[in-house]
């Protein structure tokens, strides 16, 4: 038995984590998790270490690269950003779906290794709110906030890469389209049959 694991990609400032730790912490959808990355970058205030991120220096993260430890990596703002291989070959053979929060770089990587994952892009509803969320959370400078801006017109340029776009204006929809791609992944043929094989054939037997 194997999870579904879903590529979720979204510029800086769009909601993604939010909508994303949402599905999990409040049990909106059962028998799904969301994936742990690991990062050089420093710890911001409210973070905490193996919550939400395994805090690590460049060195190790380098040494882990070396090691074949990721089944994806990423640089981003000077910074790396990557996921552990053997993490997601777990939840997936236990028969969990996991939610993976990466870029468009580590999607494409991906695509290639987990070619039944589902790809999710999120956008903002405008540039100018987009602008306005990143000064709202009060986490970056103003430079670290233009280099933001910008490096989003290149990632959303990505979106036509993925199986699904969403608009984040509104939170409560954006969870609730987020929630509908998920549940709807579920009914697939192919992963329905993973699920109820054995009562696919019994049905079919019987009829037969």
């Amino acid at each position: 038995m194997f999870g579904t694991l879903y590529i979720v990609s979204a510029p800086s400032g769009v909601g993604k984590t939010s909508l994303l730790h949402n599905i999990c912490a409040n049990k909106l959808i059962c028998d799904i998790t969301l994936s742990i990355s690991y990062t050089t970058r420093e710890m911001r205030l409210g973070e905490f270490h193996k919550k939400h991120y395994f805090f690590v220096s460049k060195q190790k993260f380098k040494d882990m690269i070396r090691n074949n430890f990721f089944l994806e990596y990423a640089k981003v703002f000077d910074n790396y950003y990557g996921t552990s291989k053997a993490e997601i070959r777990d939840f997936l053979s236990s028969g969990m779906d996991v939610l993976l929060d990466i870029d468009w770089q580590g999607a494409q990587q991906i695509r290639y290794s987990v070619p039944n994952s589902c790809s999710i892009f999120i956008f903002p509803p405008s540039i100018k709110e987009l602008n306005r969320r990143l000064y709202r959370r009060k986490k970056d400078d103003k430079i670290i906030i233009k280099k933001r801006m910008l490096q989003a017109v290149k990632e959303m340029n990505h979106y036509m890469e993925y199986d699904y776009l969403i608009f984040n204006d509104c939170f409560d929809v954006a969870l609730r389209d987020l929630r509908i791609i998920i549940e709807s992944e579920r009914l697939r043929v192919d992963r329905q049959k993973l699920f109820h094989g054995n009562l696919i054939k019994e049905l079919l037997k019987k009829l037969n």
